[in-house]
């Protein structure tokens, strides 16, 4: 039940931070391709991202952790690649929609806390 509130709430994240951005697209603003980006982000963070960061380490010491950002952004290129529906236009808005997206999602998750403690 957990994955599955995660899973709505990232859906929520990817729609509010696409409606943000100019260059970011989700057609149709489908809440289907919204949930089938969501899913495919989640695959790739615990799959493919931890491969990158530890390939990347003596990058990612260099710059003081500053290239996870860049790893972000490639997730989110490789994810609108492999779904149809989802456009980004180039690395600098997929940087932007990746900082937008966490920030989105803090913002959801901590709504979901703070109703999970009113309600025990």
């Amino acid at each position: 039940m957990r994955f599955i509130i995660q899973l709505i709430i990232s859906t929520l994240a990817v729609l509010i931070s696409a409606y943000l951005l100019p260059c970011v697209e989700i057609v149709d603003n489908s809440f289907l391709t919204a949930l089938v980006v969501a899913a495919v982000l989640a695959f790739l963070n615990g799959i493919v991202k931890p491969i990158m960061i530890v390939l990347t380490i003596p990058i990612t010491v260099v710059t003081l952790g500053f290239f996870l950002l860049v790893i972000n952004a490639l997730m989110i290129l490789l994810a609108a690649r492999l779904v149809d529906g989802f456009r980004v236009d180039g690395f600098w808005w997929a940087l932007l929609f990746s900082l937008i997206l966490s920030i989105v999602t803090s913002i959801l998750e901590s709504v979901k806390k703070r109703d999970e403690n009113q309600t025990e």
